[in-house]
């Protein structure tokens, strides 16, 4: 979905797509847990994890986490901003553990438009993360954006 800077506000409320599917492979979860130095026997050993928790090794929640820039870019677009900066994450929420080998999605819905000085414009996505073929969402969290346009 596109949607032009200066009608932003119109679609407040608005689901605004839903993403593609994104494998979480081991090979994924093994560079992560390299790159982030979090080893733990939950995501890597897949012998140990089966008797565990969970039933086989799960993703880093934080790998989850870290594809929903990408989702979202992937999903939702706005004409007119000359630049997007990720201003961060509210209410981070991981319900639903993700089995290795699965794929997740992340669906958004526009939940707020604030205009800001110097032409930046304040936007917040509700996104929620479902794992293909599980119930419940496996992460929710408010992502927050600032779009900008050169002020005339």
């Amino acid at each position: 979905m596109s949607i032009p800077l200066a009608e932003l506000v119109e679609h407040t409320g608005a689901d605004i797509g839903v993403s593609g599917w994104y494998p979480l492979t081991s090979e994924h979860v093994e560079r992560f847990a390299e790159a982030t130095r979090d080893f733990q026997w939950i995501h890597l050993d897949a012998e140990r994890a089966a008797d565990g928790p969970f039933g086989g090794p799960i993703a880093h929640g934080m790998l989850t986490l870290s594809l929903l820039p990408t989702m979202v870019t992937d999903t939702f677009a706005v004409d007119g901003a000359d630049m997007v900066i990720n201003k961060g994450f509210d209410k981070v929420r991981m319900g639903k553990p993700v089995p290795v080998g699965s794929r997740v999605r992340g669906a958004m819905r526009l939940a707020e438009v604030r205009l800001r000085p110097k032409g930046y414009t304040e936007v917040t996505l509700d996104v929620s993360v479902e794992v293909e073929g599980a119930k419940g969402a496996a992460l929710t969290a408010e992502m927050i954006f600032l779009y900008h346009a050169e002020v005339a």
